[in-house]
């Protein structure tokens, strides 16, 4: 019989997820193109309630929790709306409400923002993530539990 390794600080968990908004319909999912995601717990990646929530989990368990706005990807935050004149898109682009577009960095990362209006010259760009303010729904599966990685000295 195998050891029940379970889901603790520092481990390497690869999963499914589905991730659904409050009225049921999709978000995200991993099952999409079956390509499983890896975290690794207490890396800084997740918010703490998200890995309150897998904590105790092992291989071939399922669960889904619901995580409030302020638990998942926060509330929006009015500084990360900017108003852009239209004369900093390229003017081949047909700018419409909705789209998601790349904006570069100072240092060459690239960060999505999402255009909320465009009015004459003038074109509104929100930089929250597209689920900030939202409640959400995680159903989970463990596809596997690495034990944490230990850390060499040097």
């Amino acid at each position: 019989m195998t050891e029940r390794r379970e889901i603790g600080e520092n481990c390497e968990v690869i999963l499914h997820f589905d991730l659904k908004l409050e009225d049921g319909s999709a978000a995200d999912s991993t099952r999409v193109n079956n390509r499983p995601a890896k975290l690794v717990i207490g890396d800084g990646s997740l918010t703490p309630n998200f890995e309150a929530c897998l904590l105790g989990l092992a291989k071939g368990d399922k669960k889904a929790f619901t995580l409030a706005a302020e638990e998942a990807f926060g509330r929006p935050d009015p500084n990360n709306v900017h108003y852009m004149d239209r004369s900093r898109f390229s003017s081949e682009l047909s700018i419409e409400e909705g789209m998601i577009l790349a904006f570069s960095q100072p240092d060459g990362s690239e960060v999505p923002g999402i255009i909320r209006s465009v009015a004459g010259d003038s074109v509104t760009v929100d930089f929250n993530h597209p689920l900030a303010g939202q409640t959400v729904i995680f159903d989970v599966e463990i596809i596997n539990v690495l034990p944490a990685k230990t850390q060499q000295g040097g």
